[in-house]
């Protein structure tokens, strides 16, 4: 039987399936906002009631989420604190976001080549994966210096010229669309994975490297 409105007109079957989605799967499907501000409040409230005065902390760097942007339907940026330096990705449309175990390893295929990036939880945040790029972070004289390094590796990580074809594995991967994120399975090779050290100092000019 067809539903009608007011006016006496058929509604159809997919419009009265629209309004009657649930809401839970409505969520599910919106693009999240940018994680930026989030990540930084919790990791300055780890930084003031965990790390404070910790000997792998360097006093002269802050927390900050520089260059967070889409990519495919996650976030993609990078964490500075001080004490690492890494790549973070968070889901930006939950339906689309295939969560791994904390310390699970998955790898996903960018244009400067294959990184491995490793599952977390955290209370405030959810489910995320980072890359490490620095741990600890006395190669950097000041907070400046970090930042233009986050800066020119999330650059660099989407530059096709930094990608070493020798560190590709064999087998092909699996390629996202344009801004997609394609990943392979957690299971994958660690040696298929290129270097982020090597990454870094290999392609990044000296001045960008804080040392």
């Amino acid at each position: 039987m067809t539903e009608t409105g007011p006016s006496g007109q058929g509604l159809g079957r997919e419009c009265l399936a629209k309004d009657t989605a649930p809401a839970s799967a409505v969520a599910e499907m919106a693009a999240r906002p940018s994680p930026a501000a989030a990540l930084e409040a919790a990791f300055r409230r780890i930084l003031r009631e965990q790390m404070r005065g910790l000997p792998m902390v360097n006093p002269a760097l802050a927390v900050e989420a520089v260059g967070f942007r889409p990519w495919g339907e996650h976030w993609l940026g990078v964490l500075v604190t001080p004490w690492f330096m890494n790549l973070v990705l968070m889901p930006r449309v939950a339906a689309r976001w295939h969560a791994i175990g904390e310390r699970e390893k998955r790898q996903h295929v960018f244009p400067a080549g294959v990184f491995e990036f490793i599952g977390a939880r955290d209370k405030s945040l959810g489910d995320f994966q980072a890359c490490s790029l620095f741990s600890p972070m006395f190669n950097f004289a000041d907070h400046a210096a970090a930042r233009a390094t986050a800066a020119a590796a999330l650059e660099a990580l989407f530059d096709a010229a930094h990608r070493d074809g020798a560190q590709v594995p064999q087998k092909p991967v699996p390629q996202a669309a344009p801004g997609g994120a394609a990943d392979t399975c957690a299971s994958a090779p660690t040696s298929a994975a290129l270097s982020k050290r090597d990454f870094l100092f290999g392609h990044l000019p000296r001045s960008d490297r804080g040392a």
